[in-house]
């Protein structure tokens, strides 16, 4: 990166940092918030990690990785990291719940869905659906991730409400060294073998 850009970057970013004492005036009505979304997760685990993650994210942390989430809030760290990457939960509950919160709160007649792909840099070849391919974030062919966002937008309001990540047909085709990286990075068999 250029030195002018990488100080201009460091600028912005210094202009970004929001310290979670911000949140403390919020906690209880976050807590409230998300009453609805921890009812639908499946297992009485889940249901408990959602408020230790949460208050791992709005602490005082300067990394919000799940082992320092996992220290802070003195569980094991995999518990916090099954939790986030890999316990199998469906979200599409959650996702209702929030669809309903948006409609409810924020719905309008004139209201619009509007779907944006986005892509992520990523280096190696192991973060589930990583390939050379164009990259907007970048301005070019890059290593990384392509998702498909799904928003809810009105004069007034916009919310995010779903999103989808992007896999490519080298991921997707059944051949046996491809499989085993599908497997190796939690790929749901619904899409593993589908063609």
């Amino acid at each position: 990166m250029a030195p002018a850009r990488a100080q201009r970057r460091e600028e912005l970013l210094s202009d970004c940092i929001v310290s979670p004492d911000v949140f403390n005036q919020m906690v209880d009505r976050l807590g409230e918030f998300v009453v609805p979304y921890q009812h639908v997760l499946e297992t009485e685990a889940g249901q408990r990690n959602v408020h230790l993650y949460l208050r791992g994210l709005l602490s005082h942390l300067p990394g919000k990785n799940a082992e320092d989430i996992a220290t802070f809030v003195d569980v094991e760290r995999q518990v916090i990291q099954e939790f986030i990457g890999t316990a199998p939960w469906d979200h599409r509950p959650l996702i209702q719940v929030l669809v309903g919160q948006v409609a409810a709160g924020l719905g309008e007649p004139d209201g619009i869905i509007a779907l944006d792909p986005s892509s992520f840099p990523k280096r190696g070849t192991h973060p589930v659906g990583v390939k050379r391919q164009w990259c907007g974030h970048r301005g070019k062919v890059d290593n990384c991730q392509v998702s498909v966002f799904m928003g809810y937008v009105c004069d007034h309001e916009h919310a995010l409400l779903d999103f989808r990540l992007y896999l490519p047909q080298e991921w997707v085709r059944d051949e046996r060294r491809r499989q085993r990286r599908r497997q190796q990075c939690h790929v749901p068999p619904e899409v593993r073998y589908q063609t």
